[in-house]
């Protein structure tokens, strides 16, 4: 197996490696199009401000690749927000990858501070092999602003203030909103899930 973490060039891409070298997998970052469309894994991981993420892969040629891809994917935290056809951030509109249908928009958080910073609890809106092992109020460590609703493609949801889509899957697409790499056990267990996942 290959796995590789793409280097979009606004992630912390050595916290999400040493999460898989806990596991014992070596993973290999790159933002070489030929390299990533080989591998049997990909992770695309991001922090920051949306357009300027999908700024960044556009420059680097990746497009095309990360919307031809079929074998499983997962976006981490802005990775997940950008495999949606839409995210809107800072009074504007920016085209996603459309990897799964649907828009990301600023978190409704009734009041409460925002970014939606710590950890909170997840629960369960779907049976898949990805949430294997992982229970209704397992706690997963969040930073964000913005989310996506709860859709039918939520595999787990959280709240903060109102409820969100915590993990998604559409196809062989998967997305984490929240840290898995920073969420303890409940975290190195999805990584673990997701190397496991049918391809």
């Amino acid at each position: 197996m290959s796995l590789i973490i793409v280097d979009t060039g606004v992630a912390n891409l050595s916290s999400v490696k040493f999460a898989f070298d806990r596991l014992g997998v070596s993973a290999i970052i790159s933002d070489d199009a030929d390299v990533i469309s080989k591998a049997t894994r990909i992770i695309l991981p991001g922090v920051g401000a949306a357009p300027f993420a999908m700024k960044a892969i556009n420059t680097k040629g990746l497009t095309p690749v990360l919307r031809s891809l079929t074998q499983p994917v997962m976006g981490i935290c802005l990775g997940m927000q950008l495999i949606f056809e839409s995210l809107e951030e800072g009074g504007t509109q920016t085209q996603g990858l459309g990897l799964v249908p649907g828009k990301i928009s600023a978190l409704d958080t009734k009041g409460q501070p925002s970014p939606h910073m710590g950890w909170n609890t997840l629960t369960k809106t779907n049976d898949d092999p990805l949430l294997e092992g992982i229970n209704d109020n397992d706690y997963a460590y969040f930073v964000h602003s913005f989310a996506a609703p709860v859709s039918d493609i939520t595999l787990a949801s959280s709240e903060y203030g109102s409820k969100f889509s915590a993990i998604v899957r559409h196809k062989n697409v998967y997305g984490c909103q929240f840290h898995p790499e920073r969420s303890s056990i409940v975290g190195a267990k999805i990584l673990e899930n997701f190397l496991k996942v049918p391809a």
